[in-house]
């Protein structure tokens, strides 16, 4: 499985461990500099099709009864997969010209 932009930094933002929706959401924007909002259909939509990819696992609720969600081994390998396709698509736009080297 490919994850999506959206799928993408939710997995990034489960590296730190497991969160909350709403905890998620706050990574993913800071993980973005603010360039990605993911608002609560999104973000459910992802963690659906991550959960049934067996990417993420539900653990148990907080302490204020929310859903918790936590990368699984499949998941952390995905997410490592598409950072090393993310890099070597970065080089190869440094060998064309379109960003500069990385000196």
């Amino acid at each position: 499985m490919t994850p999506t932009r959206a799928e993408f930094h939710v997995l990034l933002a489960l590296m730190r461990g497991p969160r909350h929706g709403y905890g998620v959401m706050q990574d993913v924007e800071e993980l973005s500099a603010g360039q990605l909002r993911l608002g609560p259909g999104t973000l459910y939509t992802a963690i659906k099709r991550l959960r049934a990819s067996g990417l993420i696992s539900e653990c148990d609720a907080d302490a204020d009864r929310r859903r918790c969600y936590r990368l699984t081994r499949k998941g952390k390998s995905v997410a490592s997969d598409e950072a090393q396709r993310l890099s070597d698509l970065v080089s190869e736009a440094r060998k064309r010209g379109l960003l500069p080297s990385g000196t």
